[in-house]
């Protein structure tokens, strides 16, 4: 394959990558965005071996080992792809990000190793691109560990809060710089950067850790910008024109679409991607007393949905656990040919990933249309007859809008405001960011525990 083909394939698969990103902005065009990111990977895979042909430095151990590690690769993306449950995606992407950090550390220490002759400029623009590449990639991968343990429950979602942590953030930070001067310097070589890798992995580790479960969808997609950082700078490292350009598309989109959810929650952008800087802790009252919680029946619950006249259905992380957007399709459906306005409300961090309800929804072919954000839907509450939250927590807990609270400050829906609300539980226990909510115990609110799949199951059969 030829330079100038190899040059033109990049390009071809890099407007890919750009209309892959364009299309993945709405959901009508998801789909066809999904098929651009493929076509230009596949052409961006072919391109690379062909770069690899036309070095001339490789064997045929080289090729076959490629070939085996991809095959062993796409082996476990088609396991994982058609077996993984919307409601495990959100840990799944964490730990996808991981593996990039992990790949730009371990590419930066090869690269350091075995290179060309560098002599002046050259060395030392290289030598920066080194230790950059390796400290966002060991910052990706054990902040991304972190986050995969708490998305799927196997570390407590809590906000970790050391004493001084901030000071503790600030030296990881100052001893990074003062090991990239004596790296450069070439006085401290490869020592600088085994001590640089040890505290970005402990910094990666310490960063996520300090944010609470409320903020958890802001983590997502800034370790998403991470990797997109992390792999840039594999691509500077490589000489690759390409991963270049997919890393600054990845980091740049994941750090746009973290400051549009730190605006959407009222949350410090730089607070948040620094672990919570400057945020003093805060702890819930558990021995509070809210008063006395009304349960209530699928029936009851059917009855008040014959008479309402504007429905509003608030899903949250609860729904795409008990896999009840299905009937919760049908449930609209239903409602809707019987004249009733049917609206959903979706909190920007509802679920465990930007876009988890939409995506969810959609796939229970939900119309669009009727998919509202918070902003669109909040001020419409006070004039609905009843709203159904199902599976929703801390996204519609009036409790963000007291002070001392882990989530305070953070905009919610103000499902309390319309006639009647019943919330769908598995039990009367706190929400994902630990926070009791006053919302159970309003004079307003049902309770519905149990199945929330079971439950609208057993609504339809009573409507």
């Amino acid at each position: 394959m030829s330079e100038g083909l190899i040059t033109a394939a990049y390009i071809i698969a890099a407007l890919l990558f750009i209309a892959s990103l364009s299309g993945l902005s709405s959901q009508e065009t998801a789909k066809q965005g999904n098929v651009f990111g493929i076509i230009g990977m596949t052409i961006a895979i072919i391109a690379t071996i062909g770069a690899m042909v036309n070095a001339g430095d490789a064997g045929a151990w080289s090729y076959t080992l490629v070939a085996v590690l991809m095959v062993i690769g796409a082996a476990i993306g088609i396991r994982l792809a058609t077996t993984v449950e919307m409601t495990s995606m959100p840990e799944l992407i964490a730990i996808l990000h991981s593996f990039v950090g992990l790949a730009a550390t371990v590419i930066g220490f090869n690269s350091y190793l075995d290179h060309d002759i560098l002599l002046g400029a050259a060395k030392t623009i290289h030598n920066v691109e080194v230790f950059l590449g390796i400290f966002i990639g060991a910052v990706t991968f054990t902040g991304s560990i972190v986050a995969f343990g708490k998305l799927s429950g196997r570390v407590n979602s809590a906000a970790l809060s050391l004493p001084g942590k901030n000071w503790i953030n600030i030296a990881a930070i100052t001893s990074s710089v003062l090991l990239l001067v004596g790296f450069i310097s070439g006085g401290w070589g490869l020592t600088a950067l085994i001590l640089m890798t040890i505290i970005a992995l402990a910094f990666g580790w310490h960063l996520v850790a300090s944010i609470g479960g409320a903020d958890m969808p802001v983590v997502v997609s800034m370790l998403n910008s991470y990797s997109g950082w992390a792999a840039a700078a594999t691509g500077f490292m490589l000489s690759n024109d390409l991963l270049i350009i997919i890393g600054a598309l990845v980091g740049s989109s994941g750090a746009i679409l973290s400051y549009i959810m730190c605006k959407a929650m009222n949350r410090s952008f730089i607070s948040v991607i620094l672990g919570g800087f400057g945020n003093e802790a805060t702890a819930q009252n558990d021995d509070q007393d809210y008063g006395t919680h009304f349960e209530t029946s699928a029936q009851e619950v059917a009855d008040s949905l014959a008479t309402a006249k504007n429905v509003v259905i608030v899903p949250g992380y609860g729904m795409a656990v008990a896999q009840a957007q299905y009937p919760v399709a049908e449930l609209t459906k239903r409602l809707r040919a019987k004249g009733k306005n049917v609206r959903f409300g979706i909190h920007p961090v509802a679920g465990r990933l930007p876009g988890h309800m939409n995506v969810l929804l959609a796939e229970a072919k939900v119309p669009y249309d009727i998919v509202l954000e918070m902003d669109e839907i909040n001020d419409d509450l006070s004039d609905t007859d009843v709203v159904l939250v199902i599976g929703a927590n801390d996204t519609v807990n009036p409790a963000a809008n007291e002070p001392g609270t882990p989530i305070s400050g953070m905009p919610v829906l103000s499902v309390w405001e319309a006639e009647k609300v019943v919330v769908f539980k598995r039990s009367m226990g706190a929400g994902y960011a630990g926070v009791q909510n006053p919302l159970f115990f309003k004079e307003n609110s049902e309770m519905l525990l149990g199945d929330a799949k079971a439950s609208v199951d057993a609504i339809l059969q009573n409507l």
